[in-house]
């Protein structure tokens, strides 16, 4: 029924967190003035959270950037699109000649479309020549990505958010849902005050371990012990299901050996976790006849983050708890799209559906429908990229919907690599501290203003639908992207987002029935067959993986790569908080700044004692490799000896803290182990923290 209050609403799924929520964004005289849940949303059943609602005001705000900017002179001026295109292929062009393909590398945006995400990554592979081409899951989810295809086959959930309220018993570990991921949050709450029993893992106490049975705070850094412990004492205690071992997995006889070293005492040694309290957990889950297990970057953003998520993994198959109503793998996605954009190859070693571009048979499908000559040398990874552009080798880098500058980690070296560069182009819808140092920096559209397509943390694809126009000369993503191929030579002959979709699905076997029309309201769970039969269970008689059983890998815990000492007293965790999203770019142009202006670095009150740090104090907060200033909160929702912080603001410069030290297997940023000083600032004049770094 329409609404006279409005010209017209449309139907989309909410660009913030991973969740996934359907809405309804209503517009009136070209605005967005208001968004509802949709009642039938899968993921969100007509909920959504102080984000999704109300933080739509960016789209109209006067900072969005409307018209190309192109660098002379140092400073920013307006230009046409003409000129604008005309540089980007004149400049790429020219150091594509002078030295190769591989000295160019593009970002692409886990905020952007599914579609949006396939033409950047057709642009750089097909335009350029290079498979230098990465997204944002490099610094959140790449070990998740990573672990479930060597433990399981498929880089996704096993299950969906259904399986919280199937479930008997829940594991949350490094995560926390109320703040990051606020409707998958209230699911959960609401199960465990029906009688879920919960377990919350995480060097803070969250919101929901007041709804817990246990809660385990281990030293952050400890997350594999603290698992292996788990699962020492479902076998020890009789709890794991051989039969399922037996007849579905491989490796657990190394597993076995190793689960002799982690039994709970050791474990305490190690984590810090009461025995007894680890003896507990393992029961809640091990009892229920179906439990899930629930993880977020306070897991993956390790140094060894990779493989506790393939010990996670190990923990679930052994009891037997997958594949099954109840019984899932449920990675808690930070981004809207961090799902697809990697789904879509949007990485520099894999295609879509992470088939490795080395593989001689998908490369010539993908040549033949693209109609040009592809590389099969896998590309740099972002940690990469900005180390080439420092060392002179790579020269320039086209960064979408990215905002580096910010919120990747050793923020010096960041801006170093940036400034290295010969030529950088940004899309983007603000100006940003990434685009401090663009040669052209192009206007691109909100997820409001764009059709397309999103996959959730459940690897549902749900359609986008846009409600109103990109502002002024600004274009959609996809519009931009088809532009500068086009500029480049190489014309993608898709004429929108719903042909980008077919494209993908004949070249994709896990999407090899999705079209828009069998989208409709409620989306589908990939792999979708080619009748459109989707799969919102996986492995439920086999594992995607030769013989189709799953391994189980036996993985030691081994030191973070940090650690307090006597200079660097403090562990610095990094999160984020319930009112702001990631880099705040959209969020802080909204009334959410009205609920939080500023951030604040949380610490117990024993350490704040100890140190002469009262509540509301400015404090110096120091690492290994910068500086910053921030004021204090003091708190019992911190543990002893650890200190918490977001990146939402970029005056603080939160990850000038953060050094190099990164996944062993994905080399995703090391954010939640830093060994920091924390003092009360002087009255001497404070640095500013751009120069506060060492």
């Amino acid at each position: 029924m329409s609404d006279a209050r409005f010209d017209s609403s449309v139907t989309t799924t909410c660009g913030y967190c991973g969740v996934g929520c359907r809405l309804e964004a209503h517009a009136r005289s070209g605005r967005v003035v208001s968004i509802t849940p949709a009642a039938d949303g899968p993921a969100n059943h007509g909920h959504t959270c102080l984000k999704g609602r109300f933080a739509h005001q960016f789209s109209r705000s006067r900072e969005r950037l409307t018209t190309p900017l192109i660098r002379e002179d140092g400073v920013l001026r307006a230009a046409s699109w003409e000129e604008a295109l005309e540089r980007i292929a004149a400049e790429l062009g020219r150091i594509r000649s002078a030295h190769g393909p591989d000295a160019i590398a593009g970002l692409a945006s886990s905020r952007a479309t599914n579609e949006d995400c396939w033409a950047m990554q057709r642009m750089m592979r097909a335009a350029i020549g290079t498979n230098n081409i990465d997204n944002c899951s490099r610094v959140c989810h790449s070990p998740t990505s990573f672990a479930l295809r060597k433990a399981l086959g498929y880089s996704g959930a096993t299950g969906s958010f259904s399986d919280i309220e199937a479930a008997g018993a829940a594991i949350i570990i490094g995560a926390n849902p109320t703040e990051g991921h606020p409707v998958a949050g209230a699911r959960i709450k609401q199960a465990a005050l029906r009688g879920l029993r919960l377990v919350t893992i995480d060097p803070r106490r969250i919101e929901l371990s007041d709804h817990a049975e246990v809660h385990l705070a281990p030293r952050p850094g400890t997350n594999a012990a603290v698992v292996l412990g788990l699962a020492h004492v479902a076998w020890r205690d009789g709890l794991a299901d051989r039969a399922f071992i037996d007849a579905r997995t491989e490796g657990f006889g190394a597993f076995e050996e190793l689960l002799g070293l982690y039994d709970p005492h050791a474990v305490q040694d190690i984590t810090g976790v009461p025995a007894g309290d680890l003896e507990r957990a393992a029961h809640v889950y091990g009892e229920a006849t179906e439990a899930s297990i629930l993880w977020g970057l306070g897991v993956t953003e390790h140094k060894y983050g990779s493989e506790v998520v393939q010990l996670i993994c190990g923990l679930a198959l052994m009891t037997g708890k997958v594949g099954r109503p109840g019984s899932a793998l449920l990675p808690l996605r930070g981004q809207n799209n961090v799902q697809g954009s990697s789904d879509m190859g949007a990485l520099p070693d894999t295609y879509s559906g992470y088939r490795r571009v080395d593989d001689e048979d998908v490369a010539r499908a993908f040549e033949a429908a693209w109609g040009t000559t592809l590389s099969r040398r896998p590309g740099m990874k972002i940690p990469e990229m900005f180390d080439a552009a420092i060392a002179g080798d790579l020269k320039a880098m086209y960064i979408f919907g990215e905002d580096v500058a910010q919120t990747d980690p050793n923020t010096s070296h960041v801006i170093h690599a940036l400034d290295s560069l010969e030529f950088l182009v940004c899309q983007d819808i603000f100006e940003t501290e990434t685009t401090r140092y663009a040669d052209v920096v192009l206007p691109a559209s909100s997820f409001l203003e764009k059709t397309g397509t999103f996959t959730n943390a459940e690897r549902r694809i749900q359609l986008v639908g846009a409600a109103i126009e990109p502002p002024g000369q600004a274009r959609t993503d996809f519009d931009i992207l088809r532009a500068v191929s086009g500029a480049l030579g190489h014309d993608m002959a898709l004429a929108g987002p719903e042909e980008a979709m077919a494209e993908i699905a004949s070249l994709t076997p896990e999407f090899a029935g999705v079209t828009y029309p069998r989208l409709g309201r409620r989306g589908l769970q990939w792999p979708v067959e080619a009748d459109g039969t989707d799969a919102p269970i996986l492995y439920a008689d086999a594992f995607h993986r030769d013989g189709g059983r799953a391994h189980i890998a036996a993985l030691p815990y081994k030191e973070p790569g940090d650690a307090a000492d006597e200079e660097f007293p403090l562990v610095l965790v990094t999160g984020r908080r319930l009112e702001h999203y990631n880099a705040g770019t959209m969020t802080r142009r909204t009334g959410n700044l009205e609920l939080m202006d500023r951030d604040w670095l949380e610490i117990h009150p024993d350490d704040a004692a100890r140190l002469w740090i009262t509540d509301g104090d400015t404090v110096s907060v120091r690492s290994r490799v910068g500086r910053i200033e921030i004021g204090a909160r003091v708190t019992e929702r911190i543990e002893p000896g650890h200190v918490f912080t977001a990146f939402h603001f970029p005056e603080v410069r939160t990850n000038l803290l953060i050094g190099s030290s990164a996944d062993v297997n994905t080399s995703c940023p090391e954010y939640k182990v830093v060994a920091v000083d924390v003092r009360p600032v002087t009255e001497e004049p404070a640095q500013t923290p751009a120069l506060a770094a060492s």
